[in-house]
C-alpha cells in the first residue's frame, strides 16, 4: 500500500511539474500586464470605469474597513498559531484577500458586470474583432469611438461569481495557515478556478454550449492558471483591485484577439494549402492527359509504320506475281 500511495505521489509530483511548465511556456502570464498599458494608452477604454468608479470605490473602502475591524484580529490569533512572526503579513494579506473578495462579488452583482463587459467588447473592436463582437450585441455605426458604439447587449451576460464559487472561496481560506507556501498554494488554486472566468463572454461570443466550453478549459488549464495568477494578485489590492478588474478584462481580450488572428490564419493557410494541392491536382491531371495523348499518337505512329510496312510487303508481292506471270508467258 505504500508503495501504491508513493508511486501516486510521483505521478501526481511529475503531473504538477508538467502543467506548470506548460503555464510558464504559454506566456499568459504577459496578459494581465499588457491590459495594463493597453488600457492606460487607450482613453476610449476609460468610460465604462469612470462611469463606476465613485460607488465602486466607496463600496470597495467600506468592505475593507469592516473586514479589518471585524475579521483582522482573530484571524491574527490564530494565525500566530501556525507562523508565528509571519503571522501579521499572513494576515494582511488574507484580510485584504477577503475584502477584495467580497468587494468584487457584490460591486459586480450589484452594477459592475455589464461596465466590464463593454471594456471586453471596446478592446475587441479596438483590434478589428467587430466579427466576433456583432452576434453578441447592437453596434453602432453613427460613432469612431470603440465604446461609442457599443449597443444594446443581444446575448445575456455568463455569471462569473456563483454562490459555489464564494464558498470555494471561503474553502480553501485554511490554506492560509500555512507559512508561505499555504498562501502560495491559495493563489495559484484561485489562479486555476477564476482564470477562465475571464473568457466566459468570449465563450458566449463564440456561441459555444457547456460541453464545448469545459472542453476547451480543461485543454488550456496550465494557460488560464498562467493567467489568473497575476490577475487574481492584482485584484487583491484594496482600493485599486476594481481598477485591475478592468485592465484583466483588457488583458483577456487582446489574449482573445490573438486566438482568434492565429485562428484566422490558420485557417486562410489552410485554404491556401487546398487551393495549392487543388492547382497541383490540376497541373497532374492535364500532365497526365499529355502523357496519355503522346501514347495515343506513338501508338498510331506505329500502327501508321506497320500499315507501310504492309502495303510495301503487299506491293512486292504483286510485283513478284506480275513477273512470275511474264516469265511463264
Amino acid at each position: 500500500m505504500s508503495e501504491r500511495v508513493k508511486q501516486a505521489a510521483i505521478q501526481e509530483a511529475q503531473h504538477v511539474q508538467h502543467q506548470a511548465k506548460k503555464a510558464v511556456g504559454s506566456g499568459t502570464y504577459i496578459y494581465p500586464i499588457r491590459g495594463i498599458f493597453y488600457f492606460l494608452t487607450h482613453r476610449s477604454l476609460w468610460k465604462p470605469l469612470l462611469d463606476k468608479l465613485t460607488p465602486t470605490i466607496s463600496l470597495g473602502i467600506g468592505v475593507t474597513a469592516f473586514c479589518f475591524i471585524f475579521l483582522y484580529l482573530p484571524q491574527a490569533a490564530v494565525l500566530t498559531i501556525f507562523n508565528g512572526p509571519l503571522a501579521v503579513l499572513t494576515t494582511i494579506l488574507l484580510t485584504l484577500s477577503e475584502a477584495s473578495t467580497l468587494t468584487t462579488v457584490l460591486s459586480r452583482t450589484w452594477f459592475l458586470d455589464d461596465a466590464l463587459i463593454d471594456t471586453f467588447d471596446g478592446t475587441l473592436l479596438t483590434r478589428n474583432m467587430t466579427a466576433l463582437v456583432k452576434p453578441g450585441r447592437e453596434l453602432k455605426t453613427n460613432s469612431s469611438d470603440p465604446v461609442g458604439k457599443l449597443g444594446k447587449l443581444l446575448t445575456k451576460p455568463f455569471s462569473n461569481f456563483t454562490p459555489q464559487a464564494l464558498l470555494r472561496y471561503f474553502l480553501y481560506l485554511p490554506l492560509n495557515f500555512i507559512p508561505i507556501v499555504g498562501t502560495v498554494v491559495f493563489i495559484v488554486m484561485q489562479a486555476r478556478k477564476l482564470g477562465p472566468t475571464h473568457h466566459a463572454r468570449y465563450f458566449q461570443l463564440k456561441g459555444w454550449n457547456a460541453r464545448q466550453r469545459e472542453k476547451w478549459i480543461d485543454e488550456h488549464i496550465p494557460q488560464y492558471t498562467a493567467f489568473g495568477v497575476p490577475a487574481v494578485l492584482l485584484e487583491l489590492l484594496p482600493f485599486i483591485g476594481i481598477f485591475f478588474s478592468f485592465t484583466n478584462a483588457v488583458g483577456a481580450a487582446l489574449w482573445v484577439a490573438e486566438l482568434e488572428g492565429r485562428e484566422t490564419t490558420a485557417r486562410e493557410l489552410k485554404a491556401q494549402a487546398q487551393e495549392i494541392k487543388g492547382r497541383r491536382s490540376t497541373a497532374l491531371e492535364a500532365k497526365e492527359q499529355a502523357q496519355a495523348a503522346q501514347r495515343h499518337l506513338e501508338e498510331l505512329a506505329e500502327q501508321a509504320e506497320v500499315m507501310e510496312e504492309e502495303e510495301e510487303l503487299s506491293g512486292m508481292s504483286k510485283r513478284h506475281d506480275l513477273r512470275k506471270r511474264s516469265g511463264d508467258d
